[in-house]
């Protein structure tokens, strides 16, 4: 089955009424992306498989008020194609510079005239 785009309209004056009308949407079957469009951003443009449209606009009016339902097509967007893992095989080298020699740690046995411990 092709993924389909269905556009409703719904009033949506605030930034609460557009999340809780996109949380309705995205909550149903089959749904895969859930957009505002439209000039005044009072559009929903759902894009999924198997998507009850009707059903949709329903429980939009249930919810939200005044839904109308604009356009059900076929979502026109090509599918990418994903390359080949095989023939993208590229192999990353780094180089990191070698690591500083060691530093050296002298002790001084003979600072103290009389001293016959070298740790002290």
């Amino acid at each position: 089955m092709a993924k389909q785009k269905i556009v409703i309209k719904v009033p949506m004056a605030s930034d609460k009424s557009r999340s809780k009308a996109m949380a309705l949407v995205a909550a149903a079957g089959g749904v895969d992306s859930v957009a505002i469009a439209g000039a005044g951003k009072d559009q929903v443009v759902v894009v999924g498989e198997g998507v009850d449209s009707i059903k949709l606009t329903s429980d939009l009016r249930k919810k939200m008020g005044d839904a109308q339902l604009v356009e059900v097509g076929e979502d026109k967007k090509k599918e990418e194609k994903k390359p080949d893992p095989v023939a993208d095989y590229t192999q990353y080298y780094y180089h990191y510079p070698p690591p500083p020699p060691p530093v050296g740690v002298v002790y001084d046995s003979y600072s103290r005239p009389g001293s016959t411990c070298s740790i002290m």
